[in-house]
């Protein structure tokens, strides 16, 4: 493809329409001059477009190394393409985890080598996420990774010592830590599955109260402020943990906080019928809840949604709810769910889109090339939305090598149409290029 691409009368963040020309994997004219200097430019015709800057996935398993059977990071990062990201965090839950310089640095370069997004590796907090003894924080940092987001996720960092050391060492660099918040007391790793309710109890289904997120969330945004740290809260699934979010923001304590697609829209309905495609950890919450979260992303209160993209393999997910793996896909979605969830019920509107889905990501995760106003100098780092595509969800479709979706079958609004990652298209009209 030429180095020069013309894309004609997209409505960048729904306003009017406009042209956009990228040269050399930079925006160098926006505005209804911007083709006059076109010539060889590769065009393409956006009208009716929505223009958006490139996503970006503060939370994404891609599972290698270890399970390539469920997810690689070329897989991962061609679904991620596909869902209109430019850049997603490969959380450290991998086998082996992600706890050391190295580690971090060969996640890096499978990004790189794929070429679709740029994967910016999620460093462990504590090593082998055994929440013990901290990994190797500053060497992730300076290592050609440049770690600055750090999580044990699929665990929480519940010992509050080991986590206000995490919050001081990263403070000296900018780092954040993303904490996955589940008291193991309240809510035990590997066997609470259902929100604790009538539900949890009517289908015998082990209960993971909502208080067993709060408490930690509210421990950690007291220990952000005692620190002067900067602390993330990962899948945020409560009104409680809302409600503590919106105070700690209104005391000035450097707390941001992310919400999945199927938190917006999935409710504990959805278990009656024993589906292990929707046990996910957090569990999926009443429908109380999701309003809750729904208003809280209007309002600014969550910073950002964020997939927590799952993938497993058919052996891992084919069995009894209870011991079944926990999560699902939601890279390629996760636009369509935010459109019908948020969009369509006039909650957000398409600079709000870019807001939670990639300005705020970008900034959490200091991302710079990311997350940019789409302007002259800025990297062309670009998302092409159909905003009233109607999507009936194909789980066989699928780019990501797993089939865990709890969208199939269902209809969705909004569709990516094309990504451009520094200028190079890697999807057009919905598919890879």
């Amino acid at each position: 493809m030429s180095d020069k691409t013309l894309i004609k009368g997209a409505r960048i963040l729904g306003a009017e329409a406009a042209d956009i020309l990228v040269e050399n994997g930079v925006i160098t004219a926006v505005g209804a001059g911007a083709g006059a200097d076109s010539t060889g430019a590769v065009v393409v015709e956006a009208a009716g477009l929505i223009a958006l800057p490139g996503f970006v996935d503060l939370h994404t398993h891609l599972r290698q190394p270890g399970r390539e059977d469920a997810e690689t990071i070329l897989s991962g990062s061609q679904a991620a393409a596909v869902g209109g990201y430019t850049a997603v965090l490969a959380m450290a839950n991998t086998n082996p985890v992600t706890d050391t310089a190295e580690a971090a640095e060969r996640v890096l370069d499978l990004g790189v080598a794929a070429g679709y997004v740029d994967v910016q590796p999620v460093g462990a907090v504590t090593k082998g996420l055994e929440g013990h003894e901290l990994a190797e924080l500053g060497l992730m940092a300076r290592s050609r990774a440049a770690v600055r987001v750090f999580s044990d996720d699929g665990k929480c960092v519940h010992d509050a010592r080991v986590m206000r050391r995490a919050l001081e060492y990263v403070k000296a660099f900018g780092g954040v830590v993303s904490q996955h918040a589940q008291d193991p007391s309240l809510a035990p790793y590997g066997s609470a599955c259902c929100h604790e309710g009538e539900i949890s109890g009517q289908l015998g289904l082990p209960g993971w109260p909502g208080i067993a997120e709060e408490v930690i969330v509210a421990r950690d945004v007291m220990l952000a402020r005692h620190t002067g740290s900067r602390v993330h809260i990962a899948h945020v699934s409560t009104a409680g943990s809302v409600e503590v979010v919106r105070w700690a923001k209104s005391q000035g304590i450097d707390v941001t906080c992310e919400v999945t697609p199927h938190h917006l829209i999935l409710t504990t309905d959805e278990l009656l019928g024993y589906d292990p495609t929707y046990k996910v950890n957090p569990p999926l919450r009443p429908a109380e809840d999701v309003q809750a979260l729904r208003a809280a992303l209007a309002d600014g209160t969550i910073d950002a949604v964020a997939t927590d993209h799952a993938p497993h393999a058919k052996h891992d997910k084919d069995h009894a709810f209870v011991d079944a793996a926990f999560g699902m896909l939601g890279l390629e979605t996760a636009l369509s769910v935010v459109v019908t969830t948020m969009v369509e019920t006039g909650l957000l509107d398409w600079a709000g889109v870019a807001r939670v889905l990639s300005v705020n990501p970008a900034r959490i995760a200091g991302l710079d090339g990311h997350g940019l106003e789409i302007a002259v100098g800025a990297p062309a780092n670009l998302t092409l939305v159909d905003p009233s595509a109607k999507v009936t969800v194909d789980r066989d479709a699928s780019v990501s090598l797993s089939r865990n979706n709890p969208w199939h079958g269902r209809e969705l609004t909004g569709a990516v149409h094309a990504t451009f990652l520094r200028g190079k298209a890697t999807v057009m009209e919905g598919k890879l290029v």
